[in-house]
């Protein structure tokens, strides 16, 4: 057997810029890193030798690093993932959220964090975590609940089983997700004689699970037998990149598609069978379609409360719930009938299966109408006061009113991700959402994500002040690197959505707003100069009117633009008839008259959950 010695970091980075996917491209397309105490000097060394085999980039932040790398493999369609490596300590628990965030969406993502001596002689070493009671602890084993595989290498040898594993999962449709492999920097150093074979090229396919032939029958048969059947699109189907099966399937048999978070843009709004946004967050239309469905159909989806109502929004006494999923555990959730089993095929052999069947269940006019109020509700208003400052639903009209086939609108947290869900209509592939984890900061990285793998879509990123203020520091990367996007910074001085959330359920406003704070002078950032002084286009747009003008002047510049809009932060995006109610626990005790009213209609709501048969 030939062999070649190599340093442990060496041999790592050689196999993964030989990972390959089926259309030729590397699996893993570089790696962004920020080197420090732990990774500088074993794999830092090793991917400058590597130089464009596998490309290293830098960022500003742990964590917005990795968010873009989740971003990058979302949009992707999991097809391709990228590698993130810190420092140990501080650097790598940075990296803990961004894993959460992986794990929730079901995304690709390899963590090498740097790790504490193998061999201990210098312990305890700077930055390193000491357990008293366990001796083989790190802070890295912060990263074993959030990780779908996580492995310790220890020893050059180790990465002749964890890298063959690491990529196994990272290409697994059921068990895809983040992989953490935490890197003892001695290991990293340390010489190994490995067989020439490993680092030989390798192909990963995304496989499509077949479905059980009998669960086909079983659902099948319950289609046939339903009088108002409902279709909820997750995720899953975009990763099964089967969207024009989906839309031949529901308009062959005459089944309503409502849309999730991660569903949504697998149909085009426009598409006749596209209902809109199911549950909390959702169109009159298609909720009123779940209120009444007596067959829910998911397929691809984790069944989220916000997508349920927190299950109170399928009211159908006679509702029967069936789970098309490639894993197991999401098909099962909350007694339902499960189909384990690729999308895609799925959906093919259940179509198959229904013949001729159509339902036609449904009030073809309602979607329009909903769409025509949508249209009206995010028109700007006239003859308003001077003083009256913007809606976000009117600041969604504008972008909407410039938008192409081509426009990809993406957000993560706060009032946006709702009312995107709500109020966007997207072209097919025209939306990206992190909503699994709802992570305040994703927001910059995301865009910048999607635009490096969407270099030909126009990526409009929208963010609220307070998440900008979290995490924007990836803006310099984007402008260092010439990756244009559109930020749509929504200033309403405070986090407003969790505001409203608050006066909602009967609290005083409190420490959300700026206005609100225990603080003694009222903050007046300049967003306009700080994402100019990062080397962004930035501007401050008047009114709405503004707002689309500096859009369509953002789409040919080099660099990214941000536009700054200040808006109302006292009246939420939502429209009349959109909607539904949402578990949010509600004191039992209270000395505030509004809290225990709140409570009487949360106890009253409860009565409507049903999560299962």
């Amino acid at each position: 057997m030939s062999t070649i010695r190599l340093t442990a970091a060496q041999a790592m980075v050689r196999y993964m810029a030989a990972q390959m996917t089926e259309d030729g491209n590397r699996f893993i397309d570089g790696v962004w890193a920020i080197f420090g105490h732990g990774n500088v000097a074993g794999l830092g060394e090793a991917l400058e030798q590597a130089g464009n085999a596998l490309p290293t980039w830098r960022g500003q932040n742990e964590q917005t690093m990795a968010h873009t790398a989740i971003a990058y493999a979302k949009a992707n369609k999991r097809t391709r993932a990228m590698a993130v490596t810190s420092s140990i300590g501080p650097g790598a628990t940075n990296l803990v959220t961004a894993a959460a965030l992986a794990h929730v969406n079901r995304l690709p993502l390899l963590l090498i964090p740097g790790d504490v001596f193998a061999n201990r002689a210098p312990d305890p070493v700077l930055q390193q975590v000491e357990d008293f009671d366990d001796g083989t602890v790190s802070a890295n084993d912060c990263f074993r609940p959030v990780s779908r595989y996580f492995d310790r290498i220890s020893r050059p040898e180790h990465l002749l089983t964890a890298l063959p594993r690491a990529f196994q999962v990272m290409t697994d449709p059921a068990n895809c997700g983040p992989v953490t492999l935490a890197f003892c920097q001695d290991t990293q150093a340390d010489a190994f004689d490995y067989p020439e074979s490993f680092f030989e090229p390798k192909v990963w396919r995304i496989r499509r699970p077949e479905p059980d032939s009998r669960d086909i029958d079983d659902v099948a048969a319950m289609i046939k037998v339903a009088d108002n059947p409902v279709l909820i699109c997750g995720g899953g189907v975009v990763y099964s990149q089967a969207e024009e099966t989906l839309a031949d399937f529901a308009t062959r048999h005459g089944i309503p598609v409502l849309e999730t978070q991660a569903g949504k843009s697998a149909l085009a709004q426009s598409h006749p069978m596209n209902f809109g946004a199911a549950g909390v967050d959702g169109a009159e239309c298609a909720n009123k379609l779940a209120e009444v469905a007596d067959l829910v159909i998911g397929v691809g989806t984790r069944f989220q409360d916000f997508t349920t109502g927190s299950w109170a929004l399928f009211k159908n006494s006679g509702r029967k719930l069936v789970s098309i999923n490639v894993k197991g555990y999401d098909a099962c959730k909350h007694g339902a009938t499960g189909v384990v089993g690729d999308a895609k095929a799925a959906l093919e052999k259940i179509s198959s299966a229904l013949g001729d069947y159509n339902s036609g269940a449904f009030d073809p006019q309602s979607r329009l109408d909903w769409l025509a109020r949508v249209d009206a509700h995010c028109t700007a208003r006239t003859n308003i006061p001077e003083d009256c400052l913007p809606l976000d639903a009117e600041v969604i009209g504008a972008v909407q009113r410039t938008a192409t086939h081509k426009t990809i609108a993406m957000c993560a947290a706060g009032t946006m991700p709702g009312a995107l869900k709500l109020l966007w209509q997207a072209p097919q592939g025209g939306y990206h959402m992190e909503y699994g984890y709802s992570c305040m900061g994703y927001e910059i990285a995301g865009a910048l994500g999607v635009k490096l793998a969407k270099p030909d879509r126009d990526v409009v990123c929208f963010v609220g002040d307070g998440s900008y203020m979290m995490a924007n520091s990836e803006l310099a990367t984007a402008v260092m690197r010439r990756v244009p996007f559109t930020v749509v910074l929504t200033d309403n001085r405070g986090y407003g959505c969790i505001n409203r959330l608050q006066m909602g359920t009967g609290g005083e406003q409190f420490n959300n707003l700026y206005q609100n704070c225990n603080v003694e002078v009222q903050p007046d950032i300049d967003f306009v100069a700080h994402a100019a002084s990062m080397g962004a286009h930035a501007a401050k747009a008047r009114d709405i009117a503004d707002l689309e003008v500096q859009i369509l002047a953002s789409r040919d510049r080099a660099v990214p633009t941000v536009i700054v809009i200040d808006t109302d932060p006292m009246h939420g995006p939502g429209e009349n008839g959109g909607g539904h109610w949402w578990d949010v626990a509600i004191p039992e005790v209270s000395s505030r008259e509004a809290v225990r009213t709140a409570r009487e209609g949360y106890v009253a709501a409860l009565k409507h959950q049903r999560a299962a048969d």
